[in-house]
């Protein structure tokens, strides 16, 4: 089983799997992070709500042209988007194009922001 999966609590094999705030914060600040992949247009990406440190920002029209280089990535992935929805669309696509290491920030970016214990 996977170290993301296993931190998750779910098998590879299953749907994408979900990550809250304060799990995805541990998981940034352990020894092997994983990559944050933000799906969100580029203004919104430096717009108000910001983005997660690191992340990279990859729309989601982009992901499939990008699929070769995702699925390459050593690091598990954290996709994020504005609430959930965008992202758990490019977590799906990449699982069925093969990579196993996929989660979705639950809520995205709105409840990163909101956390206070994050």
């Amino acid at each position: 089983m996977s170290l993301l999966a296993r931190l998750l609590g779910r098998s590879a094999t299953e749907a994408v799997a979900w990550v809250e705030t304060g799990k995805l914060s541990a998981l940034l600040n352990g020894p092997t992070p994983p990559l944050v992949i933000d799906v969100r247009g580029p203004g919104e990406f430096t717009g108000p709500l910001g983005h997660i440190e690191n992340a990279q920002n990859i729309p989601l029209d982009q992901i499939p042209t990008r699929i070769a280089d995702l699925l390459g990535e050593q690091r598990p992935l954290v996709l994020v988007c504005h609430t959930d929805r965008r992202s758990a669309a490019a977590a799906d696509h990449l699982r069925r194009a093969g990579k196993t290491e996929v989660a979705v920030l639950r809520g995205g970016m709105v409840a990163w922001r909101s956390d206070p214990m994050r």
